[in-house]
């Protein structure tokens, strides 16, 4: 009869077993491919950090010169370049006035080198523009995963790569060139007062008011269906309104030209705001602007309430639906530069997962075959573990809904040799056993029981390296690294465990005086 014990062990092996394929089936649904197996992009873009240092500048040089204006102290004017903020005054006894002011600005100091007369140079202190930097690379980071996010690939790699570098790696993706365009787009928004006083003729010959700038309202051309700059437009450099305020973005369909739009909805300080300013301007023209190109510029009517606006275009569906991706995505705090750009194609990656399964599948062949002639019956317990070790690292990867990469699949090979080699230490520690004259079972005991402690540290050492690779290697190293330590895992219980019980359920029967190991 069988001991009471070996019956709770081998339920137990059978719950795990079971458990694992249940996570494991169907493998095509539960093991997500990565990049190089399925096909898709791999971009490095580098975040331009001093364009957000410049655009924070800029800003403060608009607050300022409000806050001057305010103070009643109106500047000749306001010149923002690089990290610096030129003023220049009417008259020199608005330079103490000016400098009360920029005390409300903790974030610029003076330049007394470069001051001089009715002129003062400011310049924002060098841990802002430190932090601008630093903020400017997570606001991306945080940015691009909401938009990848929302335009559906499924297990992005979005990562920090050195100081300013930003690595994306979407599997699968059909369009790359929209992908990318999607992720690029710098989309600020912004809404500004049209000037219909000042010359065209005059702005397109570069004679632009110094509070104006010349902006193109973009259109579709009925021949050629692609969107071109059309009608100049001259626009205040003032933001009335940005697009930080804004809390929802969804593509709609005009009923009357049957064409798709974006309707847009403020935050409940936006839509104050909102209302204020089309009350204020009645009957003038606001410019939405994004990213520089006016997408319409209609006449305010009346005071809108409710925070809701439209941003029309000539929009495709697509691109319709790739800019309220964007807007509720938010903006990108600086432009990005593409730096790296390999794509893989799902040829390559059926052919990638073909050979990687080919080389599984011999080199397992190759081990079974050797066990089973080197060890016979032992050999037989081996194979079974090792079986078991594979449909337990397949349970796991399927119930972490893993990403399985190339590297993975060597994890998943060197896994096969790793649950071997345990074995074979038992078995060869269980031959000097026998060679001293010991019994069977006093044999199989001193064995396991020798070989635990050179098994475990070769375990462990291994489960250190694998820690380090996922701690501080990329996407397809972190692969490798989660199938090489969950295989190290299913081999100790393999090995020792399941092993150890094949092995007591054949010593059970006391007629048992010899195995064949």
């Amino acid at each position: 009869m069988m001991d009471r014990t070996l019956v709770w062990r081998f339920l137990l092996i059978g719950v795990i077993t079971a458990a694992a394929l249940y996570a494991a089936l169907p493998l095509q649904k539960k093991i997500k491919l990565g990049l190089d197996l399925q096909g898709g992009m791999h971009l490095v873009y580098e975040v331009q950090t001093e364009k957000a240092v410049e655009m924070t500048v800029a800003r403060t040089a608009e607050d300022f010169r409000g806050t001057l204006e305010k103070a009643g102290i109106t500047p000749l004017g306001v010149k923002a370049e690089a990290e610096k903020i030129t003023i220049d005054l009417a008259q020199q006894s608005d330079l103490e006035g000016l400098r009360a002011a920029a005390k409300e600005f903790g974030e610029i100091e003076e330049q007394k080198s470069e001051s001089a007369g009715m002129k003062a140079v400011y310049a924002i202190t060098g841990e802002r523009a430190k932090a601008i930097r630093q903020h400017a690379v997570d606001q991306a980071l945080e940015t691009l995963r909401n938009r990848i996010d929302q335009f559906g690939v499924s297990e992005p790699v979005i990562q920090r790569q050195g100081e300013n570098r930003i690595l994306i790696q979407l599997a699968g993706v059909k369009d790359p060139e929209r992908a990318k365009s999607l992720i690029k787009t710098t989309a600020r928004l912004e809404f500004r007062l049209v000037d219909e006083d000042a010359s065209i003729a005059k702005a397109m010959q570069g004679d632009v008011p110094p509070h104006l700038e010349l902006l193109y309202e973009y259109r579709k051309d009925a021949n050629t269906g692609k969107t071109e700059a059309g009608v100049p437009l001259l626009v205040e450099k003032n933001i009335l309104l940005g697009g930080e305020s804004l809390s929802e973005a969804d593509v709609r369909i005009d009923q009357q030209f049957n064409e798709p739009y974006v309707s847009i909805g403020f935050d409940s300080e936006g839509a104050r705001r909102f209302g204020e300013v089309t009350g204020k301007y009645v009957k003038r023209r606001m410019a939405i602007v994004l990213d520089g190109k006016v997408h319409s510029a209609p006449v305010i009517r009346e005071k809108i309430e409710g925070g809701k606006a439209q941003i029309t275009g000539s929009f495709t569906a697509e691109q319709a639906h790739d800019l309220a991706i964007i807007l509720r995505a938010g903006a990108l705090p600086a432009p990005l530069e593409l730096m790296e750009e390999r794509s893989v194609g799902p040829s390559l990656g059926a052919d990638s997962i073909r050979d990687g399964l080919l080389a599984c599948a011999y080199g397992a062949v190759a081990v079974v075959l050797f066990m089973m002639m080197y060890y016979r019956v032992g050999g037989l317990i081996a194979n079974l573990a090792l079986t078991l070790n594979v449909v337990i690292l397949a349970g796991m990867m399927g119930y972490m809904e893993a990403t399985l990469t190339l590297p993975g699949i060597a994890g998943m090979a060197l896994t096969i040799g790793i649950a071997v080699d345990a074995n074979v230490l038992i078995y060869e520690r269980l031959r000097e056993e026998l060679s001293y004259g010991k019994t069977i079972r006093a044999a199989v005991d001193a064995g396991f029981n020798r070989a635990f402690l050179t098994i475990i540290d070769t375990h462990v050492t291994t489960l250190i390296t694998a820690i380090v690779l996922f701690q501080f290697g990329t996407g397809p190293l972190k692969g490798f690294a989660v199938t090489l330590t969950i295989g190290l895992l299913a081999s100790l219980f393999t090995a020792v465990f399941v092993s150890r019980s094949m092995f007591s359920l054949i010593l059970s029967n006391r007629k048992v005086d010899r195995i064949s190991v």
